[in-house]
């Protein structure tokens, strides 16, 4: 089916926005995954009752528990505003692409009513 050059360029725009949100899901999925290690980072440096360590440029170094725990509240943080914000920015695009494919699914209706009274 030949579509009007208004509605090609909508079907254009709305691949656009698809392709943003893939984009965001992988984000959004690999903030989840890394808010995960932290989360269970966290827990285990809890669990921990003598000396802690971390990996800094393949070095193991010993560290304060409430330096580790410090630093990994504040990654928590990072991560989950992180998150939160590739959320929002799903949010919006879902939006756009919605009303873009209710749009564009009228114009097909009415193009295919058009086609047939021909």
């Amino acid at each position: 089916m030949e579509f009007d050059k208004e509605t090609s360029e909508k079907i254009e725009e709305l691949q656009t926005l698809e392709g943003s949100m893939q984009s965001l899901l992988m984000q959004k999925q690999n903030s989840q995954i890394e808010l995960n290690e932290v989360n269970n980072a966290l827990d285990e440096v809890n669990k921990a009752k003598d000396d802690v360590f971390k990996i800094l440029n393949g070095v193991m170094i010993k560290c304060s528990k409430d330096k580790i725990m410090s630093e990994l509240e504040e990654k928590k943080n990072i991560l989950s505003l992180r998150l939160s914000s590739v959320e929002k920015q799903e949010k919006i695009v879902d939006d756009k692409a919605d009303k873009l494919r209710g749009i564009i699914n009228q114009e097909i209706l009415k193009q295919q009513k058009d086609g047939s009274k021909s």
